[in-house]
């Protein structure tokens, strides 16, 4: 099988690294063909803090997507989370040189590299340079300016900046284990192309992905990205506090988590309690599922309260701004019980949780409809769409390869020639002139012999 046949993503997250091989199928719809995954020992809220464990890791998940699918894995495309990401607005445009000739690709990407040129703060690096809506002269709202006419060229920018030490530091470990890097994509916008419908987009809506480290936000308007973040708290701590609060192991406690927590204590009961065996000897300890969802609640609170603060910065309870689709839960913290709920409450908007499984043709066992693998099959589907622009463009470039040349030569030849044919009967028309012309003045020459000889004649009689 081509390497060009299949694409692969990454999602390198705080509590599991996960690898997903996929293709497109006659259909449109994504063919997975193999998937790893290996818990991550490296990652510490979405950033990078031990090199070799996050290498180990990688490999691991690497190796079991290559065997499960059967084929090499050599290029990805991975996400990018963690505190450092922040987000900006900006507003650039340029001059065309030539306006009487439609606007291509090219411009829209001369445009974009201009604004990658801005001076970001020490540290910093731009990482996604996404347009909102464009302006060509006098024009404005403009979704796709390509094929129009114009000399000035504008646009409104949504800009995500990182880290540059996080950046390399990924970088680093996916170059380490072996792979190439195709492309690099912030992590909220990976699962918004999983999860999200274009209605839902359209409509506005705020997709919130609850990963183990952080807790991502990717806001959507008009089909236009509005706003994204990354809020620096995710499941792990929602375990964390469930540990110190019951005074048990971490393993424990992320299993109570799973098996039995939930967002809202009102719906639990008093009475009903779940044993967690004792260590070495010790005995057996019983916590009451009112008292684990009184500690769970207290801390997604804080956590949907951060949301909220988010969606009041970008102005979603603005009536223009309104997120009319409400939100969208996904990732693995969004399997928690009655989150649903608790976010309706908490925001004040209506809320679904979004399963990653829409566009996948051959997930008969719903082992991928989990919301957990909605950023790595968000990423898959970037680097089939990387794939894709690049198969086109590669047929473009064959068809102008295989189109014939002009035969300079052979049109010179047949310039030429008539030219040579005109210049040979401009000088046989010149010799005949001339002939005709010597002719002439041979005839005048003896004509005046003759009258000469008369008049000699004529005098001597």
């Amino acid at each position: 099988m081509e390497n060009q046949e299949y694409s692969v993503g990454l999602d390198i997250g705080t509590t599991k690294i996960v690898a997903i091989v996929g293709r497109r199928n006659a259909h449109g719809k994504i063919e997975v063909l193999g998937v790893g995954k290996a818990k991550s020992l490296g990652v510490h809220k979405g950033i990078v803090n031990n090199i070799s464990q996050t290498i180990n890791s990688i490999k691991a998940a690497v190796s079991e997507a290559q065997s499960s699918a059967g084929v090499p894995i050599r290029k990805v495309t991975v996400g990018i989370a963690g505190k450092h990401i922040r987000s900006l607005q900006h507003s650039d445009y340029i001059m065309r040189e030539h306006p009487d000739k439609f606007i291509t690709d090219d411009d829209i990407e001369a445009l974009k590299d201009q604004v990658k040129k801005l001076v970001m703060l020490p540290g910093e690096e731009i990482i996604h340079v996404l347009p909102q809506e464009y302006k060509v002269d006098s024009e404005g709202e403009i979704q796709e300016p390509v094929g129009m006419h114009g000399k000035r060229l504008e646009a409104n920018f949504h800009v995500v900046v990182g880290q540059m030490g996080s950046i390399r530091n990924i970088a680093r470990c996916v170059r380490e284990a072996g792979l190439e890097m195709e492309a690099l994509t912030l992590e909220p916008l990976a699962s918004s192309e999983a999860v999200l419908t274009k209605e839902e987009k359209e409509a506005g809506v705020a997709i919130v992905d609850i990963g183990g480290g952080t807790t991502d936000i990717a806001i959507f308007k008009d089909n236009i990205i509005r706003h994204t973040c990354v809020i620096p708290y995710g499941g792990g701590i929602i375990t964390e506090d469930i540990k110190e609060g019951c005074s048990i192991i971490e393993k424990h406690a992320e299993q109570l988590k799973v098996k039995f927590g939930s967002a809202v204590p009102e719906l639990e009961k008093d009475s009903t309690f779940v044993t967690i065996p004792g260590l070495h000897g010790r005995p057996d300890k019983e916590i009451s599922l009112k008292t684990l969802a009184q500690i769970i609640n207290a801390r997604v609170e804080e956590v949907l309260e951060m949301v909220n603060t988010e969606l009041k910065a970008y102005g979603a309870f603005e009536q223009k701004k309104k997120l009319i689709a409400g939100i969208v839960l996904t990732g693995g913290g969004s399997n928690l019980k009655h989150l649903r709920q608790l976010a309706n409450y908490t925001t004040g908007f209506d809320s679904r949780i979004g399963f990653a499984n829409e566009y996948i043709a051959n997930d008969k066992n719903q082992y991928l409809k989990g919301p957990e693998f909605a950023t790595s099959i968000g990423l898959l589907m970037e680097s089939l769409k990387i794939r894709d622009k690049k198969q086109v463009a590669d047929e473009m470039e064959e068809v102008v390869n295989e189109q014939p040349k002009p035969e300079t030569a052979s049109v010179q030849t047949e310039t030429v020639q008539p030219v040579q044919q005109q210049t040979a009967a401009a000088q046989e028309q010149s010799v005949a002139n001339e002939q005709r012309e010597n002719r002439k003045a041979k005839l005048t020459f003896g004509q005046s012999l003759m009258e000469k000889v008369k008049k000699f004649f004529e005098e001597v009689e």
